[in-house]
């Protein structure tokens, strides 16, 4: 049986992977695939909302409350449609980091109940 450390560590490593990965060289200021794939029209934008599901998936099985599910949903949907605008988009998307938000959710609402 999976644990739930286990869990909120690949919740936060992909949250850090498609948010923070890698430091823009000059700057404090990182990013990571979600603007990167976000280039690609359309099909990006899908791509990176779809591995944003997966945080969404393990909070589900991890039983958090459900207006928790809700949130990060809303934030994966505010970042593909925004995301999805030609070069502003792309902007938006290195700076809403909505995984690492949503990782920050999942993780706020499994202490919450301990």
């Amino acid at each position: 049986m999976d644990t739930e450390p286990a869990a909120l560590g690949r919740i936060r490593t992909v949250a850090h992977i498609l948010d923070e990965s890698v430091r823009i060289p000059g700057t404090t200021l990182r990013i990571g695939l979600d603007p990167i794939i976000g280039l690609l029209p359309v099909a990006g934008d899908f791509a990176t909302a779809v591995c944003s599901l997966y945080i969404v998936a393990e909070a589900v099985r991890l039983g958090v409350p459900k207006q928790t599910v809700v949130r990060p949903l809303a934030n994966i949907a505010v970042d593909t449609m925004l995301g999805s605008v030609p070069v502003v988009g792309d902007f938006f998307d290195a700076y809403w980091k909505a995984n690492v938000k949503n990782a920050e959710l999942v993780a706020a609402a499994i202490s919450e109940r301990q």
